[in-house]
């Protein structure tokens, strides 16, 4: 596997314009299947056809079970400079349900161990609306988070998936279905909470301490490009073109193995361009920039949008601050709502 991803990084070297990275990110199952040697290996392969910005966020992505005290000693001596720790929750009835292999326990003491090896710069999962949890487990989750000085939370409302062992449950009435009511209370919770003890909410579903924004996950929302490497990954032009790579590892590395990209795409069209520009900018502090709008789209798309942010406005579910479009923060749980009525078909 590694040798096939060092073939790509070689064969899409010229994708990126930026030829100066401002963060990587290792996701998905890597902690599993690379070791630290292998990822600053990884890294080095990178710096061969890129420069770093002298301030670069180096994230890895891994449960708290990849993270034993060997692979964070060997992480500690790479240019890994922040954690993304796939944490759920701190109460086992919540783990079982979500089907995690680590404990409550492990969960606490992964986040611990990794401060210990020096790894300050750190970001947690939680989720919120589970069906074995309610508003007072809630509360001790983010008291449990702010204890262990976490300065940036992702947090999701549970979901159930198709074709799932909790899909299954909820329907033999083994266990209750998440109940929306219950999940918007715990989000509106979980902003106030936070910001009381000094983050800052800026995304729907991302807090941080000042300086502790994910500048990787923020590119992503303010449009820009990214390369993504290895089965399942995806990558953005910043313009009109995604693509993915296969996810099927053996057919990933049989391609590279002839020189050959295992990767599919598909070209966005005008529709695709502004609707997710409208998804994408209206999910953060930032809004959307009404000045892009105008420089990347025709009058039929602007008429349109006209039209459809009207009564919001008046409604004031839409405001307008120093020209930008944003939903403010009271309405923000229901933001993909809210953005999916301006969308063009």
């Amino acid at each position: 596997m590694l040798a096939a991803m060092k073939k790509e990084i070689f064969l899409r070297k010229d994708e990126l314009q930026n030829k100066n990275l401002q963060s990587l990110y290792f996701g998905g199952g890597t902690p599993s299947i690379l070791s630290p040697d292998e990822i600053k290996s990884l890294i080095d392969e990178v710096l061969k056809y890129f420069s770093f910005d002298t301030n670069i966020e180096i994230t890895l992505e891994a449960n708290p079970d990849d993270l034993d005290k060997n692979f964070l000693k060997g992480l500690s001596n790479s240019p890994i400079n922040r954690l993304s720790i796939g944490t759920q929750s701190f109460f086992e009835e919540d783990l079982k349900l979500m089907n995690r292999a680590h404990t409550a326990n492990e969960a606490e003491d992964s986040i611990k161990r990794a401060q210990d090896f020096g790894f300050e710069n750190l970001s947690i999962d939680l989720i919120y609306g589970s069906p074995t949890s309610n508003l007072e487990i809630w509360k001790e989750n983010l008291n449990k988070t702010i204890a262990l000085e976490v300065p940036h939370i992702s947090s999701y409302a549970l979901t159930v998936e198709p074709k799932t062992a909790l899909e299954n449950w909820i329907a033999k009435g083994k266990v209750k279905s998440p109940k929306e009511e219950e999940q918007n209370r715990e989000f509106y919770y979980l902003s106030d909470f936070l910001k009381d003890n000094g983050f800052e909410h800026y995304e729907v579903s991302n807090f941080a301490k000042p300086g502790f924004y994910s500048r990787h996950n923020s590119s992503y929302w303010k449009y820009k490009e990214y390369l993504g490497i290895g089965p399942s990954a995806h990558s953005y032009n910043g313009f009109d073109v995604r693509s993915w790579n296969i996810a099927n590892n053996q057919q990933y590395i049989k391609k590279l193995h002839s020189n050959l990209l295992a990767k599919e795409e598909e070209i966005l069209s005008q529709n695709d361009q502004f609707n997710e520009m409208i998804m994408i900018g209206l999910r953060t502090i930032w809004g959307v920039d009404l000045n892009s709008l105008k420089e990347k789209f025709n009058d039929r798309f602007l008429e349109h949008f006209q039209n459809e942010i009207k009564s919001k406005l008046e409604e004031e579910i839409l405001i307008i601050e120093n020209n930008h479009l944003k939903i403010p923060e009271k309405h923000w749980f229901m933001a993909d709502g809210i953005a999916s009525d301006l969308f063009i078909v």
